[in-house]
């Protein structure tokens, strides 16, 4: 009877109250030190970039009439308007801004990377359990992940501002584009915390928060494209209709903090309802007995690997078809504005205005296939943190067996990817231009020169993986400075030997430029030895 009593108080809620949230501050120690090299590499990304926009577009657009020739330009093209959203002004920052439209977007990516990783990742390694077991209240680790994620987006708000203001932009329209990227940034971790709270899993929980973001861009893009009634129901819309330096709309914060607030009491109502560890979405059950295709480490790797390939190949395709819509306007807009011409032959375009674009175009799909490939490669990370490898590789399963298999995805899915925007890229842009067979075939061969870049970024993460394990997240700190220095310092005239350490440098610069064996075969080469001493090097450590 005592025992029956005993079990009953054990697990009978707390009292709601100050000690739900007891131990918040030390938790938030705790994040800010793990996060001592993410956070402030996205926190400086997103704070000095916009700036790196308006210095250019000075240089590029001198004079009132260029900078009217070139919103004319971007309005008469609904693909560009789609990507990067409306011109509202010719003004200066206005004009500087406009490409800087997806960083509404990518900011929105950095925060729910960052909640859901000290949310439902710290539940599904068990660490959560651990915390919990102490004096830790309920609420603490919900609570800390969203004040890191605050305190990231309050400092991009605030370097933002300071980066634009310094360039001589009103300070009116430096604040409001500022604080409307920081408002972003909150709103989406409001959702990324509601989906922690749904989900049972991190890679469902991500997919979940991810897809709402994609569906709001797509939202967003055939809204702006379209008659404008779309765009209101899109969060990424109402942080463009801001409209800094434009007659700002400071009234658009008000949605967006209110989805932000929503959001959270959401998570944590959510929260006070589940154990940890569960979510409100139960998983289905599994059938009786595995397919034959699970029989071994390949077939493993696909069932855990292919949602996330095909949501990326969705992804690739329709960016694809933005972008071929969009070579003939651009090719237009930059040939009647030489120094836009010598800008983009210095970022490694050939003498060919539209090729030149092209080129351009595949070099930031090569970053995103990067990114993938990064995520693909980092799931051995994840499986072996969650101690799943260690049931996998006690079975007959040689190492080297079972870490191909998630490299394999790593390799093949970029080329999937790069291909899939090659055919959507070539297809619209051969379409346009009436020569259908031509320009697919200088898409296709611009998307596969791309590769070995890419699998060069998938041996520096399988090396540090390798070599390192608990160092696996910094190649996201890697692929970041690569894109930043490729995209960049170009532009800022860095020394070229450092220039030349970033992969995406050195393919040809197809379509229009000769095709060259040397560089693609250098980066075969070092992609293949880094791959090679980091798979030498998991097979003789210990699993963590």
């Amino acid at each position: 009877m005592t025992t029956v009593t005993a079990d009953r108080r054990y697990a009978a809620p707390a009292v709601r109250g100050s000690a739900d949230f007891a131990g918040t501050g030390q938790l938030l120690r705790l994040y800010l030190r793990r996060d001592r090299i993410v956070l402030p590499l996205w926190v400086i990304a997103f704070g000095m970039l916009p700036a790196f926009y308006v210095a250019s577009t000075k240089k590029l657009y001198g004079t009132p009439e260029d900078l009217a020739n070139y919103a004319k330009s971007i309005t008469d093209s609904p693909a560009l308007v789609a990507m990067y959203g409306p011109v509202f002004s010719t003004d200066l920052g206005s004009m500087a801004l406009w490409k800087a439209g997806p960083y509404f977007a990518m900011i929105a990516i950095a925060t729910i990377l960052t909640v859901i990783r000290h949310t439902r990742v710290e539940e599904e390694t068990g660490r959560a359990e651990l915390v919990g077991a102490t004096s830790i209240g309920r609420y603490a680790g919900l609570t800390a992940g969203l004040l890191l994620t605050t305190i990231g987006c309050v400092l991009v708000g605030i370097l933002s501002t300071a980066m634009l203001y310094s360039n001589d932009l009103p300070l009116a329209g430096s604040v409001a584009f500022s604080t409307a990227l920081a408002c972003s940034g909150l709103a989406w971790a409001g959702v990324a915390a509601v989906a922690a709270q749904v989900s049972t899993g991190a890679r469902i929980a991500r997919g979940v928060a991810l897809g709402a973001l994609a569906a709001a861009f797509g939202l967003r893009a055939v809204g702006d494209a379209g008659n404008g009634v779309l765009t209101w129901f899109s969060p990424l819309g109402w942080c463009i209709q801001m409209r800094a330096f434009a007659q700002e709309r400071w009234w658009v914060l008000v949605p967006l903090l209110a989805l932000a607030v929503l959001a959270v009491a959401t998570a944590y109502t959510l929260l006070s309802r589940r154990d940890t560890g569960s979510g409100l979405l139960a998983e289905r059950p599994g059938p009786p007995a595995a397919e034959p295709s699970l029989s071994g480490p390949a077939g493993l790797a696909w069932r855990l690997q292919r949602g996330s390939l095909l949501v990326w190949v969705v992804g690739f395709l329709l960016y694809g078809l933005l972008m071929g819509g969009a070579v003939k306007s651009v090719g237009e807009m930059i040939n009647d504005n030489s120094s836009m011409y010598d800008m983009v032959t210095r970022m490694g375009g050939t003498d060919v205005l539209q090729d030149s674009f092209v080129t351009l175009a595949f070099t930031l799909l090569a970053a995103g296939a990067a990114a993938y490939s990064l995520s693909a490669t980092l799931r051995l990370h994840d499986e072996e943190s969650t101690q799943r490898a260690e049931s996998t590789l006690a079975g007959a399963v040689g190492r080297s067996r079972y870490a191909l298999s998630h490299i394999g995805f790593a390799l093949l899915g970029p080329v999937l990817l790069l291909l899939a925007a090659g055919l959507a890229v070539g297809v619209v842009y051969g379409a346009t231009d009436g020569d259908m067979a031509g320009k697919l075939t200088d898409t296709l061969g611009a998307a596969a020169v791309q590769v070995p870049a890419v699998w060069v970024v998938t041996g520096v993460a399988v090396a540090i993986y390798g070599i390192a394990p608990r160092l696996t997240p910094i190649a996201w700190g890697v692929l970041s400075v690569m894109i930043v220095i490729s995209f960049v310092g170009s532009l800022d005239g860095l020394p070229q030997w450092i220039v030349d350490l970033v992969p995406f440098t050195h393919p040809p610069k197809l379509p229009g430029a000769e095709f060259e064996f040397a560089p693609v075969l250098w980066l075969l080469a070092v992609a293949a030895a880094l791959i090679a001493v980091g798979v030498t090097a998991f097979r003789r450590r210990d699993l963590r």
